[in-house]
């Protein structure tokens, strides 16, 4: 593999790596929905 090749790999691993951290960081400091979870929760009929 010449050196063009290896750093264009290295380039493109880090920054598939980095944006798959980001994003994945992202997803684990979102704050929780306030919405209810449960169906019962979320009829409007009482039972």
């Amino acid at each position: 593999m010449n050196t063009p090749a290896l750093i264009f790999m290295i380039i493109v691993q880090g920054t598939v790596l980095s944006l798959t951290a980001y994003f994945f960081w992202k997803v684990l400091k979102t704050p929780p929905n306030p919405e209810p979870d449960s169906y019962s929760e979320n009829d409007d009929v009482p039972r």
